[in-house]
């Protein structure tokens, strides 16, 4: 087994399987500076394993999503550069993702969670996008939700802003199995163990197959997503505002520009 620890990562690898932990209790927000620590991660570890697993460390959750801090104009671009590195590494991955979810699943954590092959919650997992409360949406989500739960769902999810209980992520498609999360502690999570039980240069070809017959072009559709992000929602003075206000523990005052 080999372990690595940076300062707000943990990865190790046990056999084929590579685990990695947000490690930035209470609430595991994602910084830049931890975002790209995920990345470098990931970098080391998705190479050498037919298994990656991700969890948040801590009893309040997986993670509670981006830091509101860096939505603001002078760090928003090193921010989602970061934040979008990882979803570009992970699509390209041939090793099979497993998002194991506790607690609070948020905003970016709710991305990162839901763009894993396997998505395990426990009863505790609370799901949302609330970045159209702040005067932003997600990107991630924009792309990917439609395809996880349908049109409607994704909408519904990702213009109100509301929050989701496990039982109703995993009834919208956006959660695979919820499973008691006493066993995750041993690494005894019941879908690693099915599938480590398998072929794993089949499941990985099925995998590819799969996600290559019912996938848009997820990178081209990324660089949309940006252009869209940087070029017109930032030129809002709404997208401005809902950051401040939020900052500054206030109701946001709407300009409707």
């Amino acid at each position: 087994m080999t372990t690595s620890v940076a300062k707000t990562i943990e990865a190790r690898v046990q056999g084929r399987v590579g685990h990695i932990t947000l490690n930035r209790p209470p609430l595991n927000v994602l910084d830049t500076a931890m975002m790209l620590e995920l990345d470098d991660a990931i970098s080391q570890v998705v190479d050498r394993v037919d298994f990656l697993v991700l969890r948040g460390a801590g009893a309040k959750g997986f993670s509670a999503g981006a830091e509101v801090a860096d939505h603001t104009p002078d760090r928003v671009r090193a921010m989602l550069a970061a934040f979008h590195s990882i979803f570009r590494r992970l699509a390209r991955a041939e090793c099979i993702t497993i998002a194991l979810v506790h607690g609070y699943c948020l905003g970016g954590g709710m991305e990162l969670a839901t763009f894993c092959d396997f998505v395990v919650a426990s009863e505790s997992a609370v799901f949302g996008q609330p970045e159209i409360k702040l005067g932003c949406f997600p990107p991630i989500a924009m792309i990917s939700f439609p395809k996880l739960c349908g049109l409607h769902a994704a909408i519904d999810l990702i213009l109100t802003g509301k929050t989701i209980t496990a039982n109703e992520a995993h009834r919208l498609g956006l959660v695979s199995r919820i499973e008691d999360e006493s066993n995750w502690s041993n690494d005894k999570s019941g879908v690693l163990e099915e599938l480590c039980a398998l072929s794993p240069s089949v499941l990985q070809l099925t995998r590819k197959t799969l996600r290559k017959l019912n996938a848009t072009d997820f990178e081209e559709s990324l660089e949309e997503i940006e252009r869209i992000y940087f070029d017109e929602l930032m030129a809002l003075k709404d997208a401005s505002e809902g950051i401040r206000a939020f900052m500054e523990r206030r109701t946001a005052v709407w300009h409707h520009d």
